[in-house]
């Protein structure tokens, strides 16, 4: 099985008010090379947006991996770790679920905001994708281009 690291993260500009503008994002890793993915989510909450930046990044596998998942939301990571129990947003636990039904998944929590680069990258990309409210691959193409083949 390839081992593939995902670094997850998603924004939601205004959560919890009446428009708010919702991304994910999630970097994928495997063997030092980086690739971004991400989606506009729209009217998401920022706990919607956690849980499919993980899905978002799963969702490019093509076959069964040995997955990393790092995330610096705790409401995903506990949940997925079965010690949180699924009280709300059960269409996105089951989608992400199903994603990650194939995979061997470690899922990892990473303080946000504290100088890892590989989550500071997804931040960005999330956050950014929802101010403009699209997808810019070229800004993602860029973000990554400055994690060079780290490894974490």
């Amino acid at each position: 099985m390839k081992k593939v690291t995902i670094v997850c993260d998603g924004s939601s500009l205004g959560n919890g008010k009446l428009n708010p503008r919702a991304a994910a994002c999630a970097v994928l890793g495997h063997e030092g090379y980086w690739k971004a993915f991400a989606k506009y989510l729209g009217k998401a909450t920022n706990q919607q947006s956690e849980i499919a930046a993980a899905e978002i990044g799963l969702l490019q596998l093509s076959e069964p991996c040995k997955v990393r998942v790092l995330s610096d939301s705790n409401y995903v990571v506990q949940t997925m770790l079965g010690k949180w129990r699924k009280k709300t947003n059960k269409d996105w636990w089951d989608r992400l679920e199903e994603a990650a039904a194939k995979h061997e998944i470690t899922w990892e929590w990473v303080k946000g905001h504290s100088g890892h680069p590989v989550q500071e990258v997804a931040d960005d990309i999330a956050r950014r994708t929802a101010e403009i409210g699209k997808v810019d691959e070229e800004m993602m193409d860029e973000a990554v281009l400055e994690l060079g083949t780290m490894e974490i």
